[in-house]
């Protein structure tokens, strides 16, 4: 049986489709998966030993330069991609009128089926136009878990329940030699950076977690995505004892980051999730976005705190950090 799905983006939510592959293949073993993503995305979707193929999408790119020849011919390379083998299953866990047309163009074996969401979530960006793409449309809650969400589109496309907790399998990032960042004695690292403003945590609690870490003989470490991040990184380390800030790293790199940490602590952010996924010792900070769209519910290991508009105290992450540690 072959399947095909359908998120392109962004890094947390493609994390959080990879449940979807397991549970797909533990009720149909049957199934050869491909996946449609964001070229930039490629490396991490490669992480889940389920999926067979990786058809790049470079949408983001090819806009800046449309009418160029390179570009059409990506494009038309991209579309023979989504021609090369017929599909009994395509599945769009997106919602977006661009996700809806991937699954389109993608060829459908006879008696197959184009599947995706018959409506929002709460403040999603789903696009109601994507259902003119769909054979069958899947309602869900408004307020559904990422993770639940693409579960329950591949569960009522193959009938069956969408059960128990959610199952990753993301491989370990193979790495080698290892990168000349990465300590040979356990760390913590602190996902600080977040793209608004509103969802950052205060500095004051990031420094006292730092002191907590240090009396247990932890270095934290501090990445960053972009240069504002890079100087909220050097003015948090300024005040820490314990604290280096890292290169830029790679995604991969990003994500061995997370994947070796003795303990994660982050706000609402991909690789926050991507520490959770492979459940380590994760502490998830929401300040500006709501809990229960992504929080970690799979593992103990996971503590979420803090929700819209109501950020965690310190004295909330100190006692995560205990529970987590001791």
């Amino acid at each position: 049986m072959n399947i095909l799905i359908v998120r392109v983006s962004s890094l947390g939510d493609v994390v959080h489709n990879m449940p979807m592959v397991t549970d797909i293949l533990r009720h149909r073993p049957d199934a050869r998966i491909d996946w449609v993503v964001e070229e930039a995305y490629v490396p991490l979707v490669r992480l889940h030993p389920g999926v067979r193929d990786i058809i790049p999408f470079a949408l983001r790119r090819w806009r800046k330069s449309l009418l160029s020849g390179p570009t059409r011919q990506e494009m038309n390379l991209f579309r023979d991609a989504l021609q090369a083998r017929p599909y009994d299953l395509v599945l769009d866990t997106q919602g977006l009128f661009k996700t809806g047309l991937v699954m389109r163009m993608a060829k459908l074996a006879p008696g197959g089926a184009r599947v995706g969401l018959a409506n929002a979530t709460e403040g999603s960006g789903y696009e109601g136009i994507s259902r003119i793409f769909h054979t069958m449309s899947v309602p869900v809650g408004a307020r559904t878990h990422a993770v639940a969400r693409a579960r329950l589109v591949a569960a009522a496309a193959l009938g069956y329940p969408a059960d128990g907790p959610a199952e990753f399998h993301m491989d370990p990032p193979q790495l080698l030699p290892a990168p000349a960042w990465l300590p040979e004695v356990p760390y913590a690292v602190f996902f600080h950076g977040t793209a608004r403003d509103a969802k950052r945590w205060s500095r004051e609690g990031w420094l006292a977690a730092a002191e907590q870490l240090d009396a247990r003989g932890l270095p934290v470490l501090l990445p960053w995505g972009n240069a504002q991040e890079k100087l909220a990184a050097q003015d948090l380390a300024a005040g820490m004892r314990n604290a280096r800030v890292l290169p830029r790293l790679p995604m991969m790199e990003a994500v061995l980051l997370a994947q070796r940490a003795a303990i994660a602590i982050g706000v609402d952010t991909g690789l926050t999730h991507i520490a959770a996924a492979y459940r380590r010792p994760t502490v998830e900070i929401y300040c500006d976005s709501p809990r229960w769209k992504t929080e970690g519910n799979w593992s103990g290991n996971i503590i979420n705190l803090g929700d819209e508009g109501a950020p965690p105290s310190i004295e909330d992450v100190s006692a995560a950090i205990r529970r987590l540690l001791d």
